[in-house]
């Protein structure tokens, strides 16, 4: 599944940066596809018009992004979420908390930004998250993991730091909607479009992410994200006229 997903995205980066048309095509598709009731639960060849683009049109919470952002001032928000995938910024504790308060839009309290200080239970869940003493310290692990991770292939550690981060559970709230945007924002950064969790897929992420949790075994996880990443690989060359039947296969 990923060697088709990269295959995909060779076809997706050959063409970039989009023209103008092409992003307008892309404009239109993700908006058809990307409605509100579907929930967001090769750097230099990509035009920051794609990104903005993207980012327009992500759901969370039944809202669009920029919706979403509105109270904390839209420009801030989506210029913040646009310049950690513009410039390829490493993953850091402060953009974790960053982000965070990118979900709680600008919310003033003293959740935003900040990590709990009390000891939770996720309901439905088989772990319990860790002593909230022991935050910074999850943190800087999940971090340093990540790091060390270059060597898998982009989506799989994408999926593993989100699955990594919700078991960590940080906030008081806010936990699962941080993790799906960091996860986005991971798939932007290594060049592939972002995925939008449907509600379909709902008991199906939650599964998955539970036994990622239990079991440290992230292949469940990994499979879902990748789905949806062909998925929004499929939506972006269908607006570019680059998709191919699958069913004929590249023969004309």
């Amino acid at each position: 599944m990923l060697e088709a997903i990269d295959a995909d995205k060779a076809k997706l980066d050959a063409v970039r940066p989009l023209s103008p048309p092409a992003l307008a095509s892309l404009r239109t598709r993700l908006g058809l596809e990307w409605t509100p009731d579907a929930r967001a639960i090769e750097h230099h060849t990509r035009s920051l018009h794609e990104t903005q683009i993207v980012l327009d049109s992500m759901t969370m919470d039944g809202k669009s992004l920029p919706q979403h952002c509105e109270t904390m001032g839209r420009r801030g928000a989506m210029r913040y979420l646009d310049s950690i995938v513009a410039k390829n910024e490493p993953v850091a504790a402060w953009q974790i908390r960053n982000i965070h308060n990118v979900v709680l839009r600008g919310r003033v309290g003293e959740e935003a930004c900040r990590y709990r200080h009390v000891n939770v239970t996720i309901a439905g869940a088989h772990t319990t998250p860790p002593d909230f003493l022991d935050l910074p310290a999850e943190l800087a692990a999940l971090i340093e993991w990540h790091a060390s991770g270059e060597h898998m292939h982009p989506v799989a550690r994408a999926a593993e730091f989100h699955a990594r981060f919700v078991k960590i559970h940080p906030f008081m709230d806010g936990n699962g909607r941080t993790g799906r945007l960091l996860l986005n924002v991971e798939l932007m950064k290594s060049g592939y479009p972002p995925v939008v969790i449907r509600n379909e897929d709902r008991a199906t992420y939650c599964g998955s992410l539970d036994d990622a949790c239990v079991s440290n075994d992230y292949t469940g996880i990994a499979r879902l994200i990748a789905e949806s990443v062909q998925r929004s690989m499929d939506i972006y060359l269908d607006a570019l006229g680059l998709l191919v039947d699958r069913r004929l296969g590249d023969a004309p």
